[in-house]
């Protein structure tokens, strides 16, 4: 019989909620998709690409044009013009890039050091490459790191770190005194970083979204993974990127040559064009998402849900202790089939999570009659 390589894997949360939510017909606030439109002029971009007869397999590094629109907008955006030919490559979603560059550099035996709670998809990643992952967790409630714990769980077996801002699930962001710790952390280490800046431009009052492409010392030494999919609300193109300096990128390249090699070509045509034609949609995303999460927040006060401050990204953490004490599993489960509205548990984001919390997720990417809809029922806890 086969043994399993990961045998602490199931199928994903994310999939459990959604289809739970379809089976009981609850509004789906679990998984992050938003269920809005994609913006015409993508969707006329990918159109006019495939009656162009951009329909064959694409470069394995991505179509130049659009490496070259990312490096334009990456120095638009963050002073920081990266080569396009040796250290930017298109991938199917951020996910792939996520794993091409844990295999790309993490050998057997070595450690990775993941933030929890953490994005489900980075520790089956480093199992798979016969690595260990080394979970240090987050402030419970404002989700801050403690840089002394972290630089504590450095061994001299540590080839990576991970970190995520905005932060999924919680939407916690660094600032600049966390960029200076993570700077000083790893400066005379030879340990690669892994920054998932998926929701890079989802960010609100005013702040600043501390990307690792702004800060020379830090950019030298990671793999920084970006995602098409969030920022124009089409996740279901699996389009994303990775920026890496050139010895880096190098091997990056070579997991993802043998993993998709390549990715969907139209898609490529018209978010080169996007980019280049319409700036305006990322530099305005904050203040649209920022709408949502002020209006759903304002909803919430009406519920006996308490929601946690959402400084970037389109993830609401929600209290749930004066509805219930069941744990987050169960009653995210309850709250699916018998209140109507999906939401995901925190648990599955931790190795081990904090014992007594009572915090659920719910997504606000979506439209203003889904948000309602929700609501209504939310009330009637």
């Amino acid at each position: 019989m086969t043994r399993t390589k990961l045998p602490k894997v199931g199928t994903t949360i994310f999939t459990v909620m959604s289809q739970l939510a379809a089976e009981h017909r609850a509004v789906n606030l679990g998984q992050g998709f938003p269920d809005f439109d994609v913006p015409d002029r993508l969707v006329d971009g990918l159109a006019e690409a495939m009656r162009l007869g951009h329909n064959q397999y694409a470069p394995m590094t991505g179509i130049p044009a659009l490496r070259d629109a990312i490096a334009e907008k990456t120095e638009r955006v963050y002073a920081h013009r990266p080569d396009a030919e040796h250290e930017i490559t298109v991938t199917s979603g951020a996910t792939e890039a996520l794993f091409n560059a844990i295999h790309a550099v993490v050998r057997a035996g070595e450690e990775v050091i993941v933030l929890d709670p953490a994005y489900d998809s980075y520790e089956p990643a480093i199992e798979l490459a016969g690595a260990v992952a080394v979970h240090v967790p987050l402030d419970p409630r404002t989700f801050a790191p403690d840089w002394q714990r972290v630089r504590d769980a450095i061994t001299p077996r540590t080839r990576m770190l991970i970190v995520n801002s905005p932060h999924n699930p919680s939407g916690a962001m660094f600032g600049a005194a966390d960029i200076a710790a993570l700077t000083d952390l790893l400066r005379d280490t030879d340990i690669v970083l892994l920054s998932d800046e998926v929701y890079e431009h989802i960010v609100f009052d005013g702040a600043r979204h501390e990307s690792v492409l702004r800060h020379p010392e830090l950019r030298a030494r990671a793999f920084v993974v970006s995602s098409f999919g969030k920022t124009y609300h089409c996740t279901g193109w699996k389009l994303g990127y990775c920026i890496a300096p050139p010895v880096l990128t190098a091997e990056f390249r070579k997991v993802h040559q043998y993993n998709v090699f390549c990715t969907f070509a139209p898609a490529q045509h018209a978010f080169a064009a996007m980019l280049r034609e319409a700036p305006e949609h990322y530099e305005q995303l904050g203040a649209f998402y920022q709408a949502k999460r002020d209006a759903f927040a304002a909803q919430l006060a009406t519920t006996r849900l308490i929601p946690l401050p959402v400084p970037g990204g389109y993830f609401q953490l929600v209290d749930y202790s004066q509805v219930s004490d069941l744990d987050d599993a169960a009653f995210c489960r309850w709250l699916t089939i018998e209140r109507g509205v999906a939401a995901i548990p925190l648990s599955p984001f931790y190795a081990v999570p904090p014992p007594g919390q009572r915090l659920a997720r719910l997504c606000f990417a979506k439209n203003d009659a889904t948000l309602e809809a929700a609501i209504t029922r939310l009330q009637a806890l």
